[in-house]
């Protein structure tokens, strides 16, 4: 067997401990920049809507420059059609920004990988803060799903939608035992669809399109969509929360503290015990460490 000296067994292992310290833990940054968690709709071709539609937080569209219905949006307690709406970008500086964050975002959600496979229904279950994957089908949703944040205030909720996110009439995501810093995120592959009355809750960022059908509604939440169009009627969308969730940002949260996917990360001091431990080991027990050369050359 080729030999193998004990210097660089310690150095091995201390190597080793140096890599565990410049591994990348909690995300420097939020899912969600500046312009797009200012967002509550944002679309790439239009933004479209019939009824009366309330939003809290902005509506934007880039490269499209074409937002029709405004005189029916109430955005931030402003009608969206007032000349000048600081709440209303269309294909301005700030949609074009969050169009870039949007593609940011889409790349970030992705680091954590597939998770759980889980049902195409997801209606009737409890899910605790994970990681997810939701397969494309007729419905996800045809009843209610409850997200149980097991009582921290910063719980994460990850979907990944690979194909659509669709829900059926009436349908709900209730959200409980979290706080202002949880996050919940549907990264969907293509488009999203929430049918009549969906009472839906959290930051859909859909590849291509979103439609809010009639009633439909996002307590909590944003509906960002970077290639094509945002279709709302009498819709509600609030980035700003309310009950146990006001402060919490449209539940764009979920990261502080929260390692990076795959990536765990030990205490500073926990990193120097084991490396003063190697090192005291090696120096104090010059029979092991003779013993393993010899078993090593063997």
């Amino acid at each position: 067997m080729k030999r193998v000296s004990t210097t660089f067994l310690v150095c091995a292992a201390a190597c080793g401990v140096f890599q565990i310290a410049a591994a990348p833990g909690a995300f420097a940054d939020p899912i969600l920049l500046a312009q797009l968690a200012k967002s509550a709709v944002l679309g790439g071709s239009t933004v479209t809507n019939t009824g009366a539609t309330t939003l809290t937080g902005d509506i934007g569209v880039s490269p499209g420059s074409s937002i029709t219905g405004k005189a029916t949006i109430t955005v931030n307690g402003t009608n969206a059609a007032t000349i000048g709406n600081p709440s209303v970008h269309e294909a301005d500086a700030f949609a074009m920004m969050a169009q870039n964050q949007f593609v940011t975002a889409k790349a970030r959600l992705g680091f954590f990988g597939p998770g759980t496979l889980l049902p195409v229904d997801l209606a009737g279950l409890t899910l605790f803060p994970g990681v997810y994957t939701v397969p494309a089908g007729v419905s996800n949703l045809t009843g209610t799903l409850t997200l149980d944040g097991l009582s921290n205030a910063n719980a994460l909720w990850v979907f990944q939608m690979p194909s659509t996110l669709i829900t059926s009439p009436g349908s709900a995501v209730n959200v409980t035992n979290t706080g202002a810093g949880a996050g919940l995120y549907w990264n969907v592959g293509s488009s999203a669809t929430l049918d009549t009355t969906t009472s839906f809750q959290g930051n859909i960022l859909a590849l291509t399109n979103i439609a809010l059908n009639t009633g439909a509604g996002i307590g909590c939440g944003r509906a960002l969509a970077h290639v094509e169009a945002v279709t709302m009627d009498n819709n509600t969308i609030s980035t700003g929360c309310s009950g146990f969730l006001a402060g919490s940002s449209g539940l764009s949260g979920g990261l502080a503290g929260t390692p990076a996917p795959n990536a765990p990360v030990p205490e500073p001091a926990t990193m120097l015990l084991l490396g003063s431990g190697i090192a005291y080991f090696v120096a104090k027990k010059p029979g092991w460490a003779r013993r393993r050369k010899l078993e090593l050359e063997a």
